[in-house]
């Protein structure tokens, strides 16, 4: 009855509960088994699938056995389906199927194909002893129900090193798919798909950016495998421009490194790389003071209040400080091609902060929702551990002070 109240007084009032804050995974003081990673997806309408690592072994995917866990929505976030398990961890040491974790998912526009990217086995990415001859590996999994059911794992661990053997940078000898949302284009449909770009994180030389056009089946470079996009880059994110070309958003101490893929043929995905630019403070750019964290790009079409004028707004979400602690949001009107003319352009004068989190707060996602609201999944510290996964939803006008809906 409480609850029929709380809605009845809220239709009165003209109140949107949609934008509440959810605790989705929850890991207390005494949780066993903590959970990490953010990664959101919209599906189709109102729907949404959140994942994130169960970690059985305590630690990151590569220490021993981790699952990945889902929860689903059919109301853009309010309420969500029990956890359930996506793919479980053998534990078993050494083994390709040791464990499952740092998930990047993505729905095709149907709202039933997804596909997952994650890391699996049983290797660390930054110990020495992973490499090319003993690598970090990358699982594939696809669901086509709207991810109720998933599909065995494939490995294709070498179908994305391989990309990168003739490189004159020299081969990749650890990597792995940034977890969150793969980047799927409004823009470039080959066939029956649209393009994907997954980025990735890869030592030595940093970051590389591979691209579907048979939604994850086969990839290849953007790009040139002889050059990196952000050679210093660690875990990264991409995103497309208002334009079809592509930007690149890499965690970095204090703030962010941006680089933008310029297209001179979409369709055959020929272009370059722009010279990677640093956006802290220094330049009004995307301040993360006093840490280095995995966060969210996303872009948005918008209208600005002031005059009803359409433009774009691009979205990017860290923790705002000191340390990992207080995730936010910065913004930057994107009104034309001149506001991402290269990549010093787009890493200069961003707006904000919006504040999301006042506690504790670490990895972040973003996602665009079914209600045209920004949905985040971020990390926060609650019940005196690190950490809880949490849910909550902002209009663009909220995020921006009333500058842009």
């Amino acid at each position: 009855m409480k609850k029929y109240l709380l809605l009845l007084v809220a239709l009165i009032m003209g109140l949107d509960l949609s934008a509440q804050r959810q605790e989705l995974f929850v890991t207390t003081a005494d949780s066993a088994h903590p959970y990490r990673i953010p990664a959101i997806a919209h599906l189709k309408g109102k729907r949404l699938l959140s994942v994130t690592d169960y970690r059985l072994c305590g630690a990151d995917i590569g220490f021993g056995r981790v699952d990945l866990h889902g929860r689903l929505s059919q109301d853009n976030g309010r309420t969500w389906s029990s956890e359930y398990s996506i793919i479980r961890g053998t534990g078993v040491k050494h083994a390709a199927d040791c464990g499952y974790g740092d998930a990047a998912i993505v729905s095709a526009p149907n709202g039933r194909d997804i596909l997952l990217l994650c890391v699996c086995g049983n290797t660390v990415y930054g110990a020495a002893s992973t490499t090319r001859q003993n690598p970090n590996r990358v699982a594939r999994l696809y669901s086509h129900d709207g991810g109720r059911t998933w599909s065995a794992p494939d490995d294709i661990t070498e179908d994305i090193y391989s990309l990168f053997d003739e490189s004159q940078l020299g081969p990749v000898q650890s990597l792995f798919i940034t977890s969150g949302r793969i980047c799927q284009s409004r823009t470039v449909k080959i066939g029956k798909y649209y393009r994907l770009y997954a980025a990735i994180c890869a030592r030595p030389n940093g970051n590389r950016v591979v691209y579907s056009d048979d939604f994850g089946r086969t990839w290849h470079s953007l790009g040139s495998i002889h050059t990196s996009p952000a050679p210093k880059g660690d875990e990264v994110k991409c995103e497309e421009l208002p334009n079809g070309d592509v930007a690149l958003s890499s965690r970095t101490w204090g703030g962010r490194y941006f680089n933008i893929f310029h297209y001179r043929n979409a369709r055959l995905a020929e272009g370059e790389w722009g010279e990677v630019a640093y956006s802290s403070a220094a330049n009004q750019g995307v301040d993360a003071q006093k840490n280095s964290t995995n966060g969210g790009l996303l872009i948005v079409p918008a209208r600005r209040t002031s005059d009803n004028r359409s433009t774009w707004v691009a979205l990017q979400s860290v923790p705002l400080g000191p340390g990992r602690s207080n995730v936010g949001i910065y913004y930057k009107e994107l009104s034309s091609v001149q506001a991402y003319a290269s990549p010093a352009v787009f890493a200069a004068n961003w707006s904000g902060p919006y504040k999301v989190s006042s506690v504790g707060s670490a990895y972040s996602e973003l996602e665009r929702l079914g209600n045209g609201k920004i949905g985040i999944f971020y990390e926060e510290t609650s019940h005196k551990a690190d950490y809880t996964l949490v849910f909550n939803s902002f209009s663009l006008s909220e995020i921006t002070n009333g500058r842009f809906r």
